[in-house]
């Protein structure tokens, strides 16, 4: 990854940061990406191979793994942090069009050129708009698949043991999951930062609106 290139893209957004948000972002790419990457997609890799069943009724053992997985973690994760991340873009997106704007008029009108955005690093106008959206949006992001991870996985932790009578199993298959403790403390550290990040987007939104 090229570091330089990423500190420039996100210079934009920590320009129209409050201390919340610089909070947030640390917390999402140390605490969240950087955990996801190295550490979380090693601990769900064998999920599936060694999900074992104490038949060998062919089939039955990708019936009860679907059954007790819908959905990968590894990969709501992900699809939770690229959702998360997409309102940081809208924010670098708005800063470049005023900027692209500035330029433009000052081309155009010359020695009579008046900043129409006269106090930079501000957010005044639509700026301050599609920032508190960015937040809200970041913030029911989180909460929705808060929701999501705790209707698929109860209470967010996986048994050790899981009972399965579907077709075409012969009867009731004791199966057991994969390395369950450790998922469990992953699952419990990505469940708390993220409440955590709901917090400070909740709290940047309510600061903004009381200082407006």
């Amino acid at each position: 990854m090229n570091w330089t290139a990423f500190e420039k893209l996100l210079k934009p957004v920590n320009e129209y940061s409050t201390a919340f948000s610089r909070i947030w972002l640390s917390l999402v790419f140390i605490f969240r990406l950087l955990v996801y990457l190295v550490a979380a997609e090693r601990v769900w890799s064998d999920d599936h191979k060694d999900f074992d069943c104490n038949t060998r009724q062919p089939g039955c053992t990708n019936v009860c793994f679907d059954h007790f997985f819908p959905v990968s973690h590894i990969r709501l994760w992900a699809l939770q942090l690229i959702l998360v991340t997409c309102p940081s873009l809208l924010v670098i997106m708005h800063v470049a069009y005023r900027k692209a704007k500035e330029e433009r008029l000052l081309e155009i009108e010359g020695d009579n050129y008046r900043p129409r955005y006269p106090y930079p690093g501000k957010k005044r106008g639509g700026l301050w708009w599609t920032y508190l959206f960015s937040l809200i949006f970041k913030a029911s992001v989180d909460v929705i698949f808060l929701y999501i991870f705790f209707r698929f996985y109860t209470s967010y932790t996986l048994p050790r043991v899981v009972k399965c009578e579907l077709p075409p199993c012969p009867n009731v298959v004791d199966c057991f999951i994969s390395r369950p403790t450790e998922k469990n403390i992953f699952t419990l550290f990505m469940v708390v930062t993220t409440c955590v990040c709901v917090v400070l987007n909740l709290m940047e939104a309510t600061y903004l609106i009381g200082k407006r």
